[in-house]
């Protein structure tokens, strides 16, 4: 039988996504149960909100953004590096080449060998330093600007989520104890999906997000009321 492997390819954009939802549903759903602690209403509440969600998103987006953007700048930095360095002191690089494939377990008698091939092609030898001597790959061009999108959305859809309930119900506390129970539940589906794809055991993941989540929630809550008196 034919043996197929199945490897988990999306991980930056599930990394995007988990980043923006973690934050969304945090981070809100803690400022919402923070101004509930002091007002009846809850027009300011939604105000307030979405006025972080709006905030939230755009500085979210443009860190990802300068993140991506920053990984990619450092890439041809290291590789102008690398191509100076195999023009002026290629002896240094080949020793370099040489001493990993050794680290590898390529048997000795077969280094030399392996090195000329290597250095032979001036292309082939630099991707060879990039990748295998610094852990570098080129980052794709389109990748801040679709981490930054990501984020922002993840962001969006998260925040909405704790912020929903006072949209439709106008008694804050009312709101509050429906806000609670929909993140906490949102919180745990999240960090259970969450686990499935980064390979984390499922619900030791979803646990760990509703802790974060309840814990941040709760201390503003308890700080809200402590400083409203």
């Amino acid at each position: 039988m034919e043996h197929a492997e199945r490897h988990f390819t999306g991980s930056e954009f599930i990394r995007d996504i988990v980043i923006g939802m973690s934050d969304g549903l945090t981070v809100p759903f803690a400022l919402a149960a923070g101004l509930s602690g002091t007002v009846s209403q809850t027009s300011l509440v939604v105000i307030a909100g979405m006025s972080e969600i709006a905030a939230g998103c755009i500085a979210m987006g443009l860190g990802g953004y300068l993140a991506a953007n920053t990984d990619r700048e450092h890439y041809f930095s290291e590789l102008r590096r690398e191509e100076r360095e195999i023009d002026e002191v290629p002896g240094r690089e080949r020793e370099e080449v040489r001493s990993l494939l050794l680290q590898w377990g390529v048997p000795e008698e077969n280094v030399e060998t392996t090195v000329n091939a290597i250095s032979q092609n001036r292309k082939n030898w630099i991707d060879f330093m990039m990748k295998f001597e610094l852990g570098l790959e080129e980052p794709d061009p389109k990748r801040a600007v679709r981490s930054s999108i990501t984020i922002a959305i993840s962001y969006i859809v998260g925040g909405i989520i704790p912020l929903a309930p006072y949209i439709f119900i106008h008694h804050a506390n009312t709101a509050l104890v429906t806000s609670v129970i929909i993140t906490l539940i949102a919180l745990f589906i999240f960090g259970f999906v969450k686990g499935r794809f980064t390979g984390v055991n499922p619900f030791k993941s979803a646990i760990q997000t509703l802790l974060v989540g309840g814990i941040a929630a709760a201390a503003a809550f308890g700080l809200a009321k402590v400083f409203a008196g």
